[in-house]
């Protein structure tokens, strides 16, 4: 795992993040993710008091985030060593992995769960056999899933900028780290603010809570503005009009990319878009009110078609 010392933000990781909360509801259910990850680690778990033994502290927290990935069998064992990276793992068969920490974290012991739970989710990946084919891509789905599944509040929560100088933890921006840990926030019922240490952080987390907000409120879906939904009118006019002109059959879709949905030539006409918590898209005709429900993530959506 990289530490940056420049930090970018805003969200240009999007649709790669978008696309990994996809891919972990593909492979884990929405039922498993419930089960198995019902609540976020607690800040005490993972905290490293001052005159705690660094090394015996420092295997607690990895058996602590071995324990919250439901690893039993897996024994994470973690070393020093001097390197550019904040953190590496040695992904083999196991049971034994092998974690080294850059000896910087010995002075900044608050940082060191965030750098275990990136590097141990590279595990749990692994064995879960979920991964993307780019090596930058795999690690914008290691963070995702480290913020998704409870444990990635750690990495944002190590971002920290002002006094001429700035670090953040992962390939997600801060504002990244933010909008994930905010879905699984309003997915799950947990309230993560009142865990972070570092302001910059709970900046990061706002600005994240405000994009998940908006995903929710993104036409068909009855709950988005009205401006919203002036927009959505005029888009759904125009694609009839383009389907009575090319009733031939030379026109069966027209998107409007500026929220993702997309109708289809009927009969009916349909009108597809990603569901706002897991983003695979769901299709439902234009007929009005409609309760649609994903039948990946199992969220049930009033829309207004």
């Amino acid at each position: 795992m990289n530490s940056v010392s420049e930090v970018v933000h805003g969200f240009p990781h999007l649709r790669t993040v978008r696309s990994a909360l996809t891919a972990l509801y593909r492979r884990l259910t929405a039922d498993l993710l419930h089960a198995d990850f019902p609540v976020s680690v607690p800040p005490a778990d993972v905290a490293l008091a001052a005159d705690e033994d660094l090394h015996l502290g420092v295997q607690r927290v990895a058996h602590t985030l071995v324990q919250h990935l439901r690893l039993p069998d897996a024994r994470v064992i973690v070393g020093f060593r001097e390197m550019p990276e904040a953190a590496v793992v040695e992904l083999a068969a196991g049971p034994e992995y092998f974690v080294e920490l850059n000896p910087r974290f010995r002075e900044h012991r608050r940082d060191i769960g965030g750098a275990l739970a990136h590097e141990v989710m590279h595990v749990y990946l692994d064995r879960l056999g979920l991964s993307f084919p780019e090596t930058a891509e795999n690690e914008i789905l290691t963070d995702t899933a480290t913020a998704y599944l409870g444990a990635g509040w750690l990495l944002l929560d190590a971002f920290r900028e002002g006094g001429g100088a700035s670090q953040r933890f992962g390939y997600l921006t801060p504002e990244e780290f933010g909008y994930v840990v905010a879905k699984r926030a309003l997915a799950f019922g947990e309230n993560p603010e009142v865990w972070f240490t570092s302001p910059q952080a709970y900046e990061a987390y706002t600005a994240g809570m405000d994009l998940a907000r908006r995903d929710a409120a993104r036409p068909p879906l009855a709950a988005s503005g009205r401006l919203g939904r002036h927009r959505y009118t005029r888009d759904r006019r125009r694609a009839q009009e383009l389907f009575l002109r090319a009733a031939d059959g030379g026109l069966t879709t027209t998107a409007a990319p500026v929220d993702g949905y997309a109708f289809e030539a009927g009969p009916p006409m349909r009108v597809s878009f990603p569901c706002p918590v897991c983003h695979q898209r769901i299709r439902v005709p234009v007929r009005g009110y409609v309760r649609a429900r994903c039948g990946l993530c199992k969220a049930v959506l009033e829309c207004d078609t």
